[in-house]
C-alpha cells in the first residue's frame, strides 16, 4: 500500500482551522480556494467532491473525532482498490497549528499522482485556512 503524508504549518488558531477541516460536506471548496467546486452529500455519509477540471470523486466518511480534531473519509469506486485518507488539526500555540494530512491507498501507482496533487494543495490550504 502506497501511503503520502504531508504536514502542514498553518497561521490560525487549532480550532478555527478544524472548523474548515472538520467540516466533511463544506470543508474541501472552503479550504481550497476554488480547487474543488463543489461538495455535497449524495447518500448519507458519501460526498460528490467535484475537482475545477470536472472530475468528480465519491467519498465515504469513515470517522470525524471533535476532540482529537481529527476526520478521516475514503475515495471509492474508479478502480481504486482502497482508500484512506486522514486529517488531523494540532495546535502550536495560540495562533498556529498543525495539520497533519495522510493519504493511503492501492494500487501504490496512485500515490505519485496523489503526492503531486497534495504537494499543489498544501500552499493553498495554508492561504485559505489563515483566514
Amino acid at each position: 500500500m502506497g501511503s503520502v503524508v504531508r504536514e502542514i504549518a498553518i497561521d490560525a488558531p487549532a480550532d478555527r482551522a478544524w472548523a474548515v477541516v472538520g467540516d466533511f460536506v463544506d470543508g474541501p471548496p472552503r479550504m481550497s480556494d476554488g480547487a474543488f467546486v463543489d461538495s455535497r452529500l449524495v447518500e448519507p455519509g458519501v460526498r460528490a467532491l467535484t475537482f475545477a477540471d470536472g472530475t468528480v470523486v465519491r467519498e465515504r466518511l469513515v470517522t470525524r473525532d471533535e476532540s482529537a480534531r481529527r476526520i478521516v473519509f475514503a475515495w471509492v469506486g474508479d478502480g481504486v482498490a482502497h482508500d484512506n485518507t486522514s486529517m488531523q488539526v494540532i495546535a502550536d500555540g495560540a495562533d498556529r497549528c498543525r495539520l497533519i494530512w495522510i493519504h493511503d491507498t492501492l494500487p501504490d501507482e496512485l500515490t505519485g499522482w496523489l503526492a503531486d496533487a497534495m504537494d499543489r494543495l498544501t500552499p493553498v490550504f495554508q492561504r485559505a485556512l489563515r483566514g
